[in-house]
């Protein structure tokens, strides 16, 4: 988006500078000054509004992605604790990373992934 900015002042500048010297020459001949002062006033308008549209603000989008943990087999709800120093976890210690869970301790600051272990 920077790049068609940069161009459009680029064409801006041009513009501007055609439309003066169109401006400035119809003074020099009679006979095509108001022909001259026409296309002169259409290029500095034509440069005005490009350099109205290069200054706009572009919207910002912003997507938010929720990702659903489905677990195979039977969960048995347990109190979730630091493999490291055995600290009692929340669901605030525990994100997706990657498409992997990842646990960080706020107690011993260690960050590992959960790794299930297949229920045969």
């Amino acid at each position: 988006m920077r790049g068609v900015k940069i161009i459009a002042v680029v064409l801006a500048v041009i513009f501007l500078l055609i439309g003066f010297f169109f401006i400035v020459g119809a003074f020099s001949d009679n006979t095509k000054m108001v022909s001259r002062l026409v296309i002169g006033g259409v290029l500095l308008l034509v440069a005005g509004v490009l350099i109205l549209l290069s200054r706009m603000k572009t919207e910002q989008v912003s997507h938010t992605y929720h990702q659903k943990i489905d677990l195979s087999g039977d969960i048995d709800l347990e109190q979730l604790k630091c493999r490291n120093c055995g600290g009692t976890l929340s669901e605030q210690n525990v994100s997706i990373q990657a498409g992997a869970v990842m646990v960080n301790c706020p107690y011993c600051d260690s960050v590992y992934q959960i790794k299930e272990a297949p229920k045969w």
